[in-house]
C-alpha cells in the first residue's frame, strides 16, 4: 500500500467588490476591449479596507473544512501560499490558525509568487508522505491590488483579490495511477529572470513598492516552461497528455492559458478557466478554480487534474493529481 494525500474539501472565497473593466478606464488610458483582448479579463474583486490577506484566507479555509466535514482541530498543519501577508511577520498562517480554532500542530507561510499554489502541494505533500501531518489545511490567498501602480495599465488591469484552500488527507492507494490524492510534483527556480517580473520594494529597502513586469517576456517563458513541467510531472506519473480530464493552470492570461494547451495538445473545453471573472489572483488562482470548478460540475471525483504555475522568481511547476 501507498500513502497519496487525497483531497477531502475546497471552498474559496471572494471579496464583495467586483471592479469590471469599465471601472479601470477612469484610472489610465485602457477600455475593456482592450483588456479583454490582450488578457481575456473582464472583472476582477477588490479586498475592502481593513480585509487583508488573512481574512480572505480564513473564509476560504472555512469554506474547505466545512466541505470536507472538519473542523480547525482536525487540522494537523496550514501552508498558506502569499506575496501579500499582513505583516512581515508573524505568518499569515498563523493568523489562520487562530481564526479557525486550530490550537495544535503547525502554520507556516510560503512565498513563490504566481507558482506558489504549486509549491505549497508540493510541500503538503512531502509532510504527509513522510508522516509529519496526516491533514493539512493548504491555501492561496492575496490582496494584490494593494501592490498595483495605478499610473502602469500594462500591470493594474490584469491582477485581483481572493483565496482558495484544500484539505488534504492521508490516504491508504494501490501505488497506481488510478489512486487519489497527489501523484506527481515538479519544481522550478531560475533567479536570472528575476528582472523581467518583480516587485521594486519589500522590507529590508524600507519600501512596499509595486508590482514590475516586462509582459513579452513573461509570456514567452511561461508557455514554453508551463508546457514542459506538465509534460514532466505527467511522465512522473506514468502517464501522458491523453489521460487528463481537466488542466486547471493559473489564471494569469486566456492567452498564456491558450498556449499552453495547444503545446499540451489538449482543446480549450478540457481546461477550467476563471480568468474573465477573477484576473490574476496569483498563488490563490489555481485553488479557486478548482473550487469554482467543482461548483460549475467540471470537476468529480476520479477525475485526472493537472495544475501549473508560473511566477517571479522565476519560478514555476506543475501537480498532478487525481479528485
Amino acid at each position: 500500500m501507498t500513502i497519496r494525500a487525497v483531497i477531502r474539501g475546497v471552498g474559496h472565497y471572494l471579496p464583495e467588490r467586483v471592479v469590471p473593466n469599465s471601472e479601470l478606464e477612469s484610472l489610465v488610458e485602457t477600455s475593456d476591449e482592450w483588456i479583454k483582448s490582450r488578457s481575456g479579463i473582464e472583472r476582477r474583486h477588490f479586498a475592502a479596507e481593513g480585509e487583508t490577506t488573512s481574512v480572505l484566507a480564513t473564509h476560504a479555509a472555512r469554506a474547505a473544512l466545512a466541505d470536507a466535514g472538519m473542523e480547525g482541530e482536525d487540522i494537523d498543519a496550514i501552508i498558506l501560499a502569499t506575496s501579500t501577508a499582513d505583516l512581515t511577520f508573524p505568518s499569515a498562517a498563523t493568523m489562520v490558525q487562530a481564526n479557525i480554532g486550530m490550537t495544535k500542530g503547525f502554520a507556516f507561510d510560503v512565498q513563490a509568487v504566481c507558482a506558489g499554489y504549486v509549491y505549497a502541494l508540493t510541500t503538503a505533500n512531502a509532510l504527509i508522505l513522510s508522516g509529519q501531518a496526516k491533514r493539512v489545511l493548504v491555501i492561496g490567498a492575496e490582496t494584490f491590488s494593494r501592490l498595483m501602480d495605478w499610473t502602469d495599465r500594462s500591470t493594474c488591469v490584469l491582477f485581483g483579490d481572493g483565496a482558495g484552500a484544500l484539505v488534504l488527507e492521508a490516504q491508504t492507494g494501490d501505488g497506481t495511477a488510478s489512486d487519489r490524492g497527489i501523484l506527481a510534483t515538479d519544481l522550478h527556480s531560475d533567479g536570472r529572470f528575476k528582472d523581467i517580473l518583480y516587485v521594486d520594494g519589500g522590507t529590508s529597502t524600507g519600501t512596499t513598492g509595486h508590482l514590475r513586469m516586462a509582459g513579452k517576456e513573461v509570456f514567452r517563458h511561461a508557455v514554453e516552461k508551463l508546457a514542459e513541467t506538465a509534460h514532466a510531472c505527467l511522465e512522473k506519473a506514468g502517464l501522458t497528455s491523453g489521460d487528463v480530464t481537466w488542466i486547471v493552470p493559473h489564471q494569469a492570461n486566456i492567452r498564456i492559458i491558450e498556449g499552453t494547451a495547444k503545446k499540451m495538445q489538449l482543446p480549450m473545453d478540457r481546461v477550467v478557466v476563471t480568468v474573465q471573472d477573477h484576473g490574476n489572483t496569483s498563488a490563490a488562482s489555481i485553488p479557486l478554480a478548482l473550487s469554482v470548478g467543482k461548483a460549475r460540475g467540471q470537476i468529480k471525483e476520479g477525475d485526472l487534474i493537472v495544475t501549473e504555475a508560473i511566477g517571479g522568481g522565476l519560478a514555476w511547476g506543475s501537480v498532478v493529481l487525481r479528485w
